[in-house]
């Protein structure tokens, strides 16, 4: 290759005797050499992207430029090992002297070499989750705020304000006017306990994840000698995974990037699926705009999937505006068609699963390479009571367990109770939910309430029973013990208690809704799975019956242990699958307003990133490729009925002749 590099006239240049074309298809081999300058490649799903960005760095290291003079940023940590593994096996030996790690660890590393400049001492501490939120509770409590008395965010949901603004560039105002518009009240407030938050860690020589990317952005546009001194070092930078960067990381790249203009960027726009976490799309779709004349390569080949997944593919993904118009080509041999599937209802649709997935177990398939994957967990619960009947094992791998979620929990506590007043668990759980009432207090309650509940009068509501408790009450919690039991009262009202789906729509109107508001930063996403978890419980005959098969299922997800290694088909939101290829995929709930949610619909932008989810979660499939969805959801109305549903609008997109329809209505 005769491309000009910037040669340093000290550096010796390294003969690695790498064939790249022989080692590499011809569109990988464009992008792995290319010139000096800035470079945006367009990797489709399953082309052989992480094999692209580490022969680019051995490709130049052979044209002379040192190791650490290039820049290697990644998402992971699991990303950054591998990559700087593979390179490490290119070249025969470890290479200490490259730059290579996530944005977060590159960050910390320039950090502790500056910090004084900052006002900060080189042993700063790196606060996680749990220690931001420690600090944000002593901020609240300096201001003598009470999150307790009135709907003021909990320190988790002021750190996530807090990250979103660091990590999107708006303010604290904006953000609460976009996202958290029911703290419009509280703004001002917010405000001044962000501008706390930022003293007091300053103060302890702290910093956050967040300030890791922030400081080091602030480090590099108030210094100009660091700048410069960055820019000259950094002579090549790579950027692993791009599409997924948000408004901070873009900055902080076209910043180490300006002098040089050498960076390459891969990733897949197709495949941009975090923007409710702050990833910014305009990163990837901009990027020719904000380097006029930089080169645009595109990886097509795919060597996972069948010439008939593909189709599919191609065709799912067709419909978006905002894309590098690509088309993936197949490298594998023809397969069978994708089937889409039509069943009745859920409980057909997970038979249907079942059944299958025991045949491809008889011919031969691993449980390990059959997946089953969702827009959201309450999509698989009819599924998980079926594999658990027909004992055929999985495991969930969609993050925290669905069950054990604690607003799943607080809210089935509520029928545990009714159902079994001398559940000590679940009545404490529910009594620490009420300000001013600790540990010790909620003991005390219980033990008072006992009382009352072996009284001779041996058939008192619960809620008079817990009316006589008061007296045991904090001063401070007696209104909203009082309002407590009002919701225990009206929950054993005979034609509520009859209804589990019932019962936990009372509680959310009883005043739960507002705890999540200003509990979690994403209360949309809780209240959608309570409301949720309500309309599944619809199916069942009894209160007593829906928490049985609960218990089931919380103990089915509870036995699935990281470390087993035995053979188990996965389950798992698409969100977590991501990365990750399968022989067979169940894509399910293909419904609209389920498959794209009814939440996404409302704006094109929101439209184009389900179509995005959509495309990943067929790009996972190696081999075989199923999509269903019911027509009915049983018990699913606003009052038990049954409702009809259409098929996702995504379907529709998919012309006939790619797929097999099979109809088990």
């Amino acid at each position: 290759m005769s491309h000009e590099y910037v040669l340093k006239p000290f550096t010796p240049e390294i003969r690695l005797n790498i064939d790249y074309p022989r080692e590499l298809n011809e569109q990988q081999l464009a992008a792995v050499t290319a010139p000096p300058g800035p470079a945006l490649v367009i990797a489709g799903a399953g082309s052989g992207k992480t094999r692209t960005l580490t022969y680019r760095v051995a490709f130049l290291l052979e044209q002379g430029i040192p190791a650490d003079r290039i820049l290697l940023l990644t998402f992971t940590n699991k990303a950054a090992g591998e990559m700087m593994h593979r390179v490490s096996d290119l070249l025969g030996h470890e290479l200490r002297s490259l730059w290579g790690g996530t944005f977060h660890s590159i960050g910390a590393r320039v950090l502790r070499l500056h910090a004084e400049t900052l006002g900060y001492q080189r042993d700063f501490t790196i606060l996680d989750r749990d220690d931001a939120k420690d600090l944000i509770k002593a901020c609240l409590l300096d201001a003598k705020i009470d999150t307790k008395n009135k709907h003021f965010p909990k320190p988790d949901v002021l750190n996530e304000i807090f990250s979103l603004a660091a990590n999107t560039h708006n303010t604290i105002e904006e953000l609460v006017e976009g996202k958290f518009s029911y703290f419009s009240d509280f703004v001002e407030q917010i405000v001044d306990q962000h501008k706390r938050y930022i003293a007091r860690k300053k103060a302890t020589n702290g910093m956050d994840f967040d300030d890791l990317l922030a400081l080091w952005l602030k480090l590099l546009q108030d210094h100009a000698e660091i700048r410069e001194q960055y820019q000259r070092r950094f002579q090549f930078i790579l950027v692993d995974e791009y599409q997924d960067t948000n408004k901070l990381q873009g900055d902080l790249i076209d910043l180490l990037a300006a002098r040089h203009k050498n960076v390459m960027v891969v990733g897949d726009d197709a495949q941009s699926i975090y923007a409710w976490r702050g990833a910014n799309f305009a990163n990837i779709l901009d990027f020719p705009k904000r380097y006029p004349g930089a080169k645009v390569f595109k990886i097509e080949t795919n060597y996972r999937s069948t010439p008939e997944i593909l189709n599919v593919a191609n065709a799912a993904i067709a419909a978006n505006v905002n894309q590098f118009a690509k088309e993936l080509a197949p490298a594998r041999k023809s397969g069978v068609k994708p089937a889409l599937v039509a069943c009745t209802d859920a409980g057909q649709q997970a038979a249907f699963i079942a059944q299958r997935t025991l045949e491809l177990r008889e011919e031969g398939t691993s449980l390990n390479q059959i997946a089953v994957l969702y827009r959201s967990h309450f999509h698989a619960l009819e599924l998980q009571l079926e594999l658990t009947r027909r004992q055929i094992p999985f495991s969930i791998t969609s993050g925290i367990r669905f069950f054990e979620q604690a607003h799943i929990k607080d809210a089935t506590a509520y029928l545990k109770f009714i159902a079994n007043p001398k559940d000590e668990v679940s009545f404490k759980r529910l009594v620490l939910l009420l300000p001013g009432i600790g540990a010790k207090g909620a003991d005390k309650i219980w033990q008072g309430f006992q009382h009352e509940i072996k009284a001779p009068k041996s058939k008192t509501p619960l809620a008079v029973a817990l009316q006589d408790s008061i007296a045991l009450v904090p001063k401070k919690a007696v209104l909203p013990w009082a309002q407590f039991t009002a919701t225990i009262s009206q929950l054993e009202d005979a034609a509520v208690r009859q209804s589990a789906a019932k019962m936990l729509r009372l509680v959310m109107d009883a005043g739960y809704d507002d705890y999540l508001k200003e509990t979690y930063d994403n209360y949309e996403r809780r209240l959608d799975e309570i409301q949720q978890l309500a309309e599944f419980a619809f199916q069942f005959g009894t209160v007593e019956e829906f928490l049985t098969q609960l218990a089931l299922l919380t103990n089915v997800e509870a036995e699935a242990d990281p470390g087993d290694d035995s053979e188990k088909m996965k389950l798992s939101t698409i969100h977590q699958a991501k990365g990750l290829e399968f022989e067979v995929v169940f894509v399910i709930m293909l419904c609209d307003g389920l498959f794209p949610s009814s939440r996404s619909t409302e704006s094109s932008d929101g439209e184009e990133e389900e179509r995005r989810l959509f495309y990943v979660s067929v790009t996972r499939a190696k081999n075989e490729l199923y999509l269903s969805y019911p027509l009915i959801r049983g018990g699913f109305g606003q009052s038990g009925g049954d409702i009809y549903q259409s098929p996702s609008r995504f379907l529709s997109e998919i012309p006939k002749h790619l797929i097999n329809e099979w109809n088990l209505r």
